[in-house]
């Protein structure tokens, strides 16, 4: 399996990075914002899931996740929204959108296990 990770806090990509590691998948890709997140997701396919934080600069997820779902290339590509935005609303948003799925920060491995699906 291979993650694009994005996310603007490096300690969080890394905290995130360590749980994905330990659930025994390696290849993780990372990027800090939306927009650097498009071009890795170019440059890096095939991309089984992307993580994606919501709240970052440059690009933001939830207008990086409306813009990857209007591309062909990466309709089968998972999305985790992966953020401290826990309002019923935004998780409703984000579904609607396109995400796949919804965890909230923090998260346990368990967690992140069980929306994996492994």
């Amino acid at each position: 399996m291979r993650i694009l990770l994005i996310d603007d806090s490096t300690t969080m990509r890394r905290i995130q990075k360590t749980q994905i590691n330990g659930l025994g998948i390696t290849d993780v890709i990372e990027a800090g914002d939306g927009e650097e997140g498009l071009k890795k997701l170019e440059q890096s396919m095939p991309i089984d899931l992307i993580m994606l934080d919501w709240n970052m600069p440059v690009m933001d997820g939830l207008t990086f996740l409306k813009k990857v779902r209007t591309m062909d290339a990466y309709k089968d590509v998972k999305i985790i929204m992966c953020t401290s935005e826990s309002e019923k609303t935004r998780v409703v948003e984000a579904l609607k959108a396109g995400a796949n799925n919804y965890l909230v920060k923090p998260f346990t491995p368990e967690a992140l296990k069980e929306k994996l699906g492994i």
